[in-house]
C-alpha cells in the first residue's frame, strides 16, 4: 500500500431525516475550498447529537469508498445514493480502508496531523438515511465502518491535498484485526488487554474493552 492515499473531503450542516424529521449531520457536500482543521474536526461540519457524534475523539470520518460498490451489491434499492460522502464521512478514499491502517497511526492531512483512535459505530440514522432496513447491522457485522481520527495537530486542508503516513504505529494491530477481535464471541482476554492498552486508541473503547474483559473474566 502507498503511505500517500488521494482523498475527497466534506462538511455539512444539519439537516432533518427524511421520514422522522430527526436533526442529522449526515448529508455533506465536496469541500471545494481550503478547510480548516480544529481539535474536533472540519470547523465547518456539523454534528446533531453530540453525545455519540464529534468530539475530540471522533473528529474525523474516514469512510472507505470501495465499501459502497459492496452495500449497494446487498442493498440494490439504495445504490443510485451510494456516493462518496453520503454515509456521513469527512473523509473519502478509494483503495484505502480498515486493513490498511493501525490504531494509533499518525497520518498529515494538508498541514493538520490525525491518529486512527476507533472505528465508526454505526446507527440507525443509516438506515433511514438510504431508506433501507438492516444497512447499519450489515455494516457492522462485515466491518465496513471506516474510523474515527482524532486532531493531533490543527491545520488547513486544501482541495487536492492527499493523506499522508508520518508515523506508522509498528505492532499496534490493524483497525480490521482490533475489530474482529472485539466482535468475536469469546475473545482472548490478554490479546484484548493488549488492545486496550494500545497506544492511541480511544477512551471510550477503551473503556468499553475494559468493562467487557471485566464481565468476561466472571465466566471463566
Amino acid at each position: 500500500m502507498s503511505l500517500t492515499i488521494e482523498v475527497q473531503c466534506f462538511v455539512g450542516s444539519i439537516r432533518p431525516l427524511p421520514e422522522s424529521g430527526r436533526p442529522s449531520g449526515i448529508f455533506k457536500q465536496l469541500l471545494t475550498v481550503p478547510g480548516v482543521i480544529g481539535s474536533t474536526g472540519f470547523i465547518d461540519d456539523q454534528q446533531a447529537d453530540r453525545r455519540v457524534h464529534g468530539g475530540p475523539e471522533k473528529a474525523i470520518h474516514l469512510y472507505p469508498a470501495n465499501h459502497y460498490r459492496q452495500l449497494a451489491e446487498r442493498f440494490p434499492e439504495a445504490a443510485p445514493q451510494l456516493l462518496a460522502g453520503s454515509i456521513g464521512e469527512n473523509i473519502s478514499a478509494v483503495g484505502f480502508d480498515e486493513s490498511d491502517v493501525r490504531i494509533g497511526d499518525i497520518w498529515a492531512l494538508g498541514s493538520a496531523r490525525l491518529q486512527v483512535c476507533q472505528p465508526r459505530n454505526p446507527c440507525w440514522k443509516i438506515d433511514e438515511r438510504y431508506g433501507v432496513d438492516g444497512m447499519a447491522a450489515y455494516i457492522a457485522e462485515h466491518l465496513l465502518t471506516g474510523w474515527y481520527w482524532r486532531v493531533i495537530t490543527e491545520g488547513v486542508y486544501q482541495p487536492g491535498d492527499c493523506l499522508h503516513c508520518e508515523i506508522a504505529a509498528e505492532g499496534a494491530p490493524s483497525l480490521r484485526e482490533a475489530m474482529l477481535l472485539w466482535q468475536a464471541h469469546r475473545p482472548d482476554l490478554v490479546r484484548l488487554q493488549q488492545l486496550a492498552d494500545t497506544s492511541g486508541i480511544s477512551s471510550q473503547w477503551r473503556d468499553e474493552i475494559e468493562r467487557r474483559i471485566a464481565m468476561l473474566k466472571t465466566l471463566v
